[in-house]
C-alpha cells in the first residue's frame, strides 16, 4: 500500500530556450551566482514539501556542470541545512557517488549528518555516470568493471564501519587501517567515531540496467532500490520487481513483490491529458537532451542521440516525446484524477510497494515545480492518505 509520497531536485537552474529545438545542453553557460541559485532553490523546494505532507526530498550528488544541469556537489552540508529549515520532511541523498569518496570519509559525515538530524537524513549510494566527475576525482567510469568494483568495496567498507565496532578490512582498493605504529601499539583496526545512531543504516541505490550482481549486492547489505527514469516506463519495472524480490530470497530474506523500492515517475497536472503535455513538453525534452547522451535512457539510437545536440537535426529526426513516455507509462500526465487512478493500478500490481517518487523534468522552471507539488499534495496525495486512515481505524 503506497503511504510515503517524495520528490526530487537534482539542482538546476530555471533554464531558457527549452526543447530539442532550444539550446544544446553543451552551450548553455550560467554564471558563478545563477549556479550557486541552484542551492537555493533546493531550499524553497523542501520549505514548501515540508509545509504539504511529503515524506522525503532527494537530490543528486554531481559536480563540474557550468551548464546549470546538475549543481549540488555535497547532499550531506546540503541536508545539514534543510534539515535546520524544515521540521519534518526527510532529506535523501539520491545519491552520494561512492567512488569518488573515501569510504570512512563518507560514513563519518552521513553518521554526524543522522545524529545531528535526529535521523532525518536518509542515506544513498551509487556508482555514478558523468565521466568529467568521476575520473576527475582520480576515480574510474570507463572502465565499468573497475568502477563496479571500487563501489562494491566502498560499500562494504561504510557498512563495515556502520555496523561494527571495530573492524579492518584488506582489498584491491582499501586497506584499512594502515599497519603503522600508532602510541605504541601496531593498528590493527580501527572504529568509526561517532557511528549513526540510527541503526541498521537505511541506505537506498538506483537501478539501471537491474543485473542479477547489482540485485545480489544490495540484498546483502539491505539495500533498498530506487526504480526511476528511463527504467520506470514498459516492462523494465515488473523484471526489476520480481529480480529484486528474488536477490532478497537467494540471501535468504522474504519481501514482497514491491517492497523495499521506490517507483519514481515524472508527473504533470493540468485540466486533461493533452494539455499537461503541451505544458510539459519542453520540459520533457530538455530532460532527455540532459540525460539521453549519457546513456540513461537505453532505446536511444545513436542518431537520436546526435540530432539531440544539433537542433537543425532535431527538426527532421523522429524523437521520444512526452506522449511516448505517457503511453509507456514514466510520465504521468492529465488531471489529478488520470494520475491517481495509474497510482492506484501501480498499487495493485505491487501491493509490498509503499513508497512513490513523484518529481519535475531537469527543464522544469522553480515556480512551476513548485505549483505542481502543490497541486499533486492536495489532488493526489489525500486519496491515498484517507486509505491509509481507514486502514489504521
Amino acid at each position: 500500500m503506497i503511504t510515503k509520497f517524495d520528490s526530487s531536485y537534482v539542482g538546476t537552474v530555471d533554464m531558457e530556450n527549452l526543447g530539442y529545438t532550444g539550446t544544446p545542453i553543451n552551450d548553455r553557460l550560467y554564471t558563478n551566482e545563477q549556479l550557486a541559485g541552484a542551492l537555493h532553490k533546493a531550499v524553497a523546494y523542501a520549505k514548501t514539501m515540508d509545509g504539504l505532507g511529503y515524506n522525503a526530498f532527494w537530490m543528486a550528488e554531481h559536480h563540474f556542470q557550468p551548464e546549470g544541469t546538475e549543481c549540488i556537489p555535497n547532499l550531506l552540508m546540503m541536508a545539514m541545512h534543510l534539515v535546520n529549515v524544515t521540521k519534518n520532511l526527510k532529506i535523501g541523498c539520491g545519491f552520494n557517488v561512492v567512488p569518488m569518496w573515501h569510504p570512512l570519509r563518507l560514513a563519518e559525515d552521513y553518521a554526524m549528518a543522522d545524529i545531528l538530524s535526529g535521523g532525518r537524513v536518509i542515506f544513498g549510494v551509487a556508482r555514478g555516470y558523468h565521466t568529467r566527475e568521476i575520473e576527475s576525482f582520480g576515480a574510474p567510469l570507463t572502465d565499468q568493471d573497475a568502477n563496479r568494483e571500487m563501489f562494491e568495496e566502498g560499500v562494504d567498507v561504510v557498512f563495515k564501519a556502520f555496523n561494527e565496532e571495530k573492524f579492518s578490512h584488506k582489498g584491491r582498493f582499501y586497506t584499512i587501517p594502515p599497519e603503522v605504529p600508532y602510541r605504541g601499539y601496531t593498528l590493527k583496526d580501527i572504529t568509526l567515531v561517532p557511528r549513526p545512531m540510527t541503526l541498521p543504516v537505511e541506505c537506498w541505490q538506483p537501478i539501471q540496467s537491474g543485473s542479477a550482481r547489482a540485485f545480489d549486492f544490495m540484498a546483502k547489505h539491505g539495500i533498498c532500490g530506487v526504480i526511476g527514469g528511463g527504467s520506470a516506463e514498459g516492462g523494465a519495472v515488473d523484471r526489476h520487481m520480481t529480480e529484486f524480490q528474488a536477490a532478497y530470497a537467494r540471501a535468504g530474506k522474504h519481501i514482497e513483490i514491491g517492497e523495499r523500492l521506490s517507483l519514481g515517475f515524472q508527473f504533470h497536472i493540468a485540466e486533461s491529458r493533452e494539455a499537461a503535455c503541451k505544458a510539459a513538453g519542453k520540459y520533457y525534452e530538455e530532460n532527455m537532451k540532459m540525460f539521453g547522451e549519457l546513456r540513461l535512457v537505453r532505446a536511444l539510437s545513436e542518431d537520436q542521440i546526435a540530432a539531440m545536440r544539433n537542433p537543425a537535426l532535431a527538426a527532421v529526426t523522429k524523437l521520444p516525446r512526452i506522449e511516448d513516455a505517457v503511453a509507456a507509462g514514466g510520465f504521468l500526465a492529465g488531471t489529478a484524477a488520470d494520475i491517481t487512478e495509474q497510482l492506484k493500478a501501480i498499487e495493485k500490481r505491487y501491493p509490498g510497494l509503499d513508497r512513490i517518487s513523484c518529481s519535475l523534468p531537469l527543464g522544469t522552471p522553480l515556480a512551476v515545480a513548485l505549483e505542481q507539488l502543490d497541486r499533486f499534495a492536495k489532488e493526489v496525495m489525500p486519496a491515498f492518505k484517507n486509505v491509509t486512515l481507514k486502514a489504521a481505524e
